[in-house]
């Protein structure tokens, strides 16, 4: 049962589920692709049509710093939107601050547009974004000329003087990021030549799927080692095109797991997004034992979509290979909660990721799971979760650190712990799944806000 401590924050207690889930729903566009939908088109000339996109607070704010560059981006319908930009290097100065609220994804990739335009900007965030690093794009993209003033540490606020004739990047990324990746690529549209990224190992490529769709020339080359370069021609002549949106699989994952995990359960989540650089959870989930079923698959805006029918499994330890873990790196929090429940030990490599995001986490991963008795450890930049063969204790009080993911795994695990588990704050869950507990609920999840 909730109980209201202030009027901004939201805990929740979660009690083990009564009865099996079961149902059929559709989960909220996908967060990474409506950012640069809105993006993009903002950047096209013309008029460009999104359906699908997710209207939670962190795209809403997009939304709003595209209007505030000089965008014109109009709500038309739930989830329809209509937007038309000015085009490559022809956005204003913005007059106040931009606000990226909780999202770091748009605060990224916007520092790559606003270092390639003739302007000064200041973005800023609420507190959680506040304390997330944003010089792993502050270095790359100083290469444009662009100048940055930030809080130690790179954090914002952070000021932008962005140049009208930016210098094309070459640029070798030193950890795998998508974001990173984005953002240079979205400098060097407006620069003069080839943009060139190398990443180690392959990204989710939206922001190269979404280049193509809005006409821009740009080429990807495997590496022997496993990576990718990705060229961008510069200064292209982006032309407005309609893109569906579709549903978002870091966001299936909540009820996905859960019906794996709650006994009989049976649901069907319809039109996710199953590109195969996001699709690194069902695949170790179906490693683990999921009856995990993908029907209808289609391809809708140039990107693979799918339903997927969940049952309740059994599910076994899995050692995850580094390798994967661009391709789910949201996801490791409820993937965690799955091992927790499954028999045998996991073992997650390579997530050093996970210390960049909202919190620390890795970090706030292995407390969610000790503080309700599950053992972990933590060996260089592996996790290892020692299953509890559908025995997690449960009865731990569980602190967000103001991240969403994080609050909706704990929700999963409080639906098959032995004891209920305390949520400290669900309040920015909306960031990026608006009406999350009364879409579990409508499969027969139980939450009482």
């Amino acid at each position: 049962m909730t109980q209201q401590t202030t009027s901004s924050t939201r805990p929740l207690r979660v009690s083990r589920a009564q009865a099996p889930l079961s149902g059929s729903i559709r989960v909220p566009g996908d967060k990474s692709i409506s950012h640069r939908a809105l993006m993009f088109a903002s950047l096209a000339k013309g008029t460009t049509h999104i359906s699908g996109l997710l209207e939670g607070e962190d795209v809403l704010c997009t939304a709003a710093a595209m209007r505030a560059l000089g965008a014109d981006a109009v709500q038309e319908g739930p989830g329809q939107w209509r937007v038309s930009g000015p085009g490559v290097g022809q956005l204003k100065e913005p007059d106040n601050v931009l606000d990226m609220g909780n999202s770091g994804t748009a605060a990224r990739l916007l520092s790559g547009i606003l270092a390639s335009h003739g302007m000064t900007s200041v973005m800023t965030g609420d507190a959680s974004l506040r304390r997330r690093p944003m010089k792993r794009v502050m270095d790359p993209l100083a290469g444009t000329g662009a100048t940055f003033l930030a809080r130690e540490g790179g954090r914002l606020p952070m000021a932008i003087r962005g140049l009208a004739d930016p210098k094309p990047l070459d640029y070798r990324l030193p950890v795998a990021s998508a974001q990173v990746k984005s953002a240079v690529l979205l400098a060097g549209l407006n620069a003069v030549g080839e943009t060139r990224v190398e990443e180690p190992v392959a990204t989710r490529d939206h922001t190269e799927n979404m280049l193509r769709h809005f006409g821009a020339e740009v080429s990807v080359e495997k590496t022997p080692d496993g990576g990718r370069i990705i060229r961008l021609q510069g200064r292209p002549n982006l032309v407005a095109r309609d893109v569906a949106v579709p549903g978002d699989p870091s966001s299936a994952a909540f009820p996905l797991v859960a019906a794996l995990l709650v006994a009989g359960s049976d649901i069907t989540i319809f039109g996710v997004g199953l590109n195969p650089l996001r699709t690194g959870l069902f695949t170790t989930l179906q490693e683990m034992g999921a009856q995990l079923e993908i029907l209808n698959a289609r391809t809708e805006g140039g990107e693979p979509v799918g339903d997927l029918r969940v049952r309740a499994s059994a599910l076994k330890g899995v050692e995850v290979p580094p390798e994967r873990a661009p391709s789910m790196i949201d996801e490791y929090p409820v993937l965690a909660v799955a091992a927790a429940y499954a028999s045998g030990v996991s073992r997650f490599c390579g997530v050093e990721e996970l210390r960049v995001k909202e919190s620390d986490r890795l970090a706030a991963t292995v407390a969610l799971l000790e503080n309700n008795g599950v053992r972990t450890a933590v060996e260089g930049n592996d996790m290892i979760v020692y299953g509890t063969a559908g025995h997690i204790p449960g009865g731990g009080k569980v602190e967000t650190h103001m991240d969403h993911r994080l609050a909706m795994s704990a929700s999963v695990m409080g639906l098959v712990a032995e004891k209920p588990v305390e949520i400290d704050d669900t309040s920015f869950i909306e960031t990026s799944f608006p009406q999350y507990l009364d879409l579990m609920n409508s499969i027969g999840a139980g939450f009482v806000a």
